[in-house]
C-alpha cells in the first residue's frame, strides 16, 4: 500500500461521526489525504475538538453550510467542492455514510468523473421518511467502489443491481475507532468516579434525530420515559446542541430534572461511559454499532433502522413512548449474566481492519491509468 503523491485523495466529511469513522483511514493515507470539512456540524463541541483528540490534520473548511436547511447545505457544499476540485482535481474522492456532506462529495466526484469510494455502503432502512436513506441510495448508485461493512450490506446492493465487481466487504471502520479511542481501564475508573457513577449502575442516553426532537410531543414522550427510568437508575444524558435548543424552545426543561444532563463529551469519554453503562438508550446510528464492540445492551428509539445486524443480540428497536421503558426494564432484568453474554459475543461489524482494507483498495484504484476503471473484486470478508 503506497501513496506517493501529496493530497491526491480527497476525503469529504462534515460531521462528528465521519471524523471518528474515517480517522484511521486518513492516518493510513498519510500525506495523500486531502481532508475537506463542509462544516455540516458547525458546533466546535461536535467537530473542532475532535481533530486534536483523533490526531487528524487541519482540514480545508467550507463556509455557509452549517445550520442551513438540507437543500441549502447540499447546494452550498456542492458549489464550493466543485470549484476546489476544478482547480485541484484529486485522483479519488472518499465519502462515508449518508450525510449531506457525503452526498455533496459524491455528486461532485460524479460530475468531475473522479473515482468515488463509498465507505459504509449498502445500509438500508427502507424508510422513505428518513432523509439519510435517500442520500445513501444516491451515493451507492454513483460510487465506483462500494465498501460494504457486512455481507448483508453486500447482498442488499446486489439485489438492487449493483455489479459484484464494484463491491468489497471490508468490515466497518467503527470497530477500530472504538478500540483505538476507548481509554484504559484506570482512566475510565477515574472518569466514572469524577461523575459520581458506578460501573453498571447507570443508563447512558443520547437523543438528537429530528424524528425525536422536532415534534414537542414526541420529544416530551422520550424525555418523560428517560425521567421515569431515572427514578430507579441514574440516567446520564449528553445533550446535543440541537436537542438542547429544541427542549428550550418547547418549554420542556423541567423534564430534565429527572435525568443528569451533561455537555457533549469527547469521543473517548463517551466510549468510557458507554462501556460501563448498564444499558444505553439512543437514536444514533453509530451507537448501534459501537455497543456491539463494547458488549453493551441498547434500546434504539426510532421508527426504523439501517443496521439490523445489531438487533440479533445487542439492541431492541422501539418507537417513542411507553415501549422505551418496557424494553429498558426487560434488558435490565437480564442483570450481570446478560452483560457477560453480550461481552463474549463478537461484533457483527468486523475484525478491526476495515480501514486498512479500504486504504489498500484506494491504492489499487489510483494506481491504474483509466480514470474510472472497474473496482477490484471483494476483499476478504469481515
Amino acid at each position: 500500500m503506497t501513496f506517493s503523491a501529496d493530497r491526491t485523495v480527497a476525503v469529504v466529511l462534515g460531521t462528528r461521526p465521519e471524523l471518528v469513522k474515517l480517522a484511521e483511514l486518513i492516518r493510513l493515507l498519510g500525506p495523500a489525504a486531502r481532508v475537506v470539512h463542509t462544516g455540516q456540524h458547525y458546533d466546535d463541541a461536535l467537530s473542532g475538538a475532535f481533530l486534536d483528540e483523533l490526531g487528524l490534520p487541519e482540514p480545508e473548511y467550507l463556509t455557509g453550510v452549517g445550520g442551513q436547511p438540507r437543500a441549502v447545505q447540499v447546494a452550498t457544499a456542492l458549489a464550493a467542492l466543485d470549484e476546489r476540485f476544478a482547480a485541484e482535481p484529486p485522483l479519488a474522492v472518499v465519502v462515508q455514510g449518508d450525510t449531506n456532506a457525503a452526498l455533496s462529495g459524491a455528486l461532485v466526484a460524479n460530475a468531475r468523473s473522479i473515482p468515488l469510494v463509498h465507505v459504509e455502503a449498502g445500509l438500508r432502512s427502507h424508510d422513505r421518511a428518513m432523509p439519510e436513506e435517500h442520500n445513501r441510495v444516491v451515493i451507492d448508485r454513483l460510487a465506483d467502489a462500494l465498501c460494504a461493512a457486512t455481507p448483508q450490506n453486500r447482498a442488499l446492493l446486489l439485489a438492487e443491481g449493483v455489479s459484484d465487481e464494484r463491491i468489497a466487504v471490508t468490515g466497518n471502520t467503527v470497530v477500530e475507532a472504538v478500540r483505538d479511542n476507548l481509554p484504559p481501564r484506570q482512566e475510565r475508573a477515574r472518569l466514572l468516579s469524577g461523575l459520581g457513577l458506578e460501573a453498571d449502575g447507570y443508563v447512558l442516553a443520547t437523543v438528537h434525530r429530528p424524528e425525536n426532537t422536532d415534534d414537542p410531543a414526541v420529544l416530551a414522550a422520550v424525555l418523560g420515559e428517560l425521567a421515569a427510568i431515572g427514578r430507579t437508575l441514574r440516567v446520564v444524558l449528553p445533550l446535543h446542541p440541537r436537542t438542547r435548543a429544541r427542549i428550550e424552545a418547547a418549554g420542556l426543561c423541567s423534564l430534565l430534572d429527572g435525568v443528569t444532563p451533561i455537555e457533549p463529551t469527547a469521543y473517548g469519554t463517551f466510549l468510557a461511559l458507554a462501556r460501563h453503562a448498564a444499558l444505553l438508550v439512543s437514536d444514533s446510528g453509530g451507537v448501534q454499532e459501537e455497543t456491539t464492540v463494547l458488549g453493551r445492551p441498547l434500546v434504539v428509539v426510532r421508527r426504523s433502522t439501517e443496521r439490523p445486524e445489531a438487533f440479533a443480540d445487542f439492541a431492541d428497536l422501539v418507537e417513542p413512548g411507553p415501549g422505551i421503558g418496557v424494553a429498558v426494564r426487560r434488558r435490565l432484568a437480564e442483570g450481570p449474566q446478560g452483560l457477560r453474554r453480550l461481552a463474549a459475543l463478537p461484533s457483527p461489524y468486523g475484525d478491526g481492519t476495515a480501514s486498512r482494507r479500504i486504504a489498500e483498495l484506494i491504492s489499487q484504484m489510483i494506481g491504474r491509468d483509466a480514470p474510472r476503471a472497474a473496482v477490484p473484486g471483494p476483499l476478504v470478508a469481515a
